[in-house]
């Protein structure tokens, strides 16, 4: 019952990012393909969104729900952030979807979704196994 609340704010989720069309093979495909803004829409104001916010957690030195300080350390470059970058890209025009909204793709009865949850799993898997042999 403590987790309840993830419960609904992930069933929440799930509803919106359906409704709202981002889980569409469609609406990938054509961002992909550059045929329609939607999918850019949504991206560019989740980036602004998440811009201000980690501005405001910053100025204003913003306290978690337990009361702890949110303290956002600074990120260091290395090219496998851009390589894995690819990666993922490559994957998302592929399959049409990315781990975001594999979840509700399911829900919704994209049965191939099973497929690629498996396929996340499997990616994430490896990269454990090898992330201390990749380059930095």
């Amino acid at each position: 019952m403590k987790h309840f609340k993830y419960l609904v704010l992930g069933t929440l989720f799930g509803i919106i990012l359906t409704k709202s069309e981002v889980i569409s093979w469609f609406r990938i495909q054509e961002m992909f393909r550059f045929q329609a803004f939607h999918m850019y829409g949504v991206i560019g104001s989740a980036i602004v969104v998440g811009i201000i916010s980690i501005q405001l957690i910053k100025r204003n030195r913003l306290k978690s729900i337990d009361g702890e300080e949110i303290k956002l350390a600074d990120k260091k470059f290395n090219h496998g952030i851009w390589i894995g970058g690819f990666i993922f890209g490559v994957g998302w025009a592929i399959t049409g979807a990315c781990p975001g909204p594999l979840f509700a793709q399911l829900g919704s009865g994209v049965g191939a979704a099973a497929v690629m949850i498996v396929a996340a799993l499997a990616g994430t898997w490896t990269y454990s196994a090898l992330r201390e042999k990749l380059p930095y």
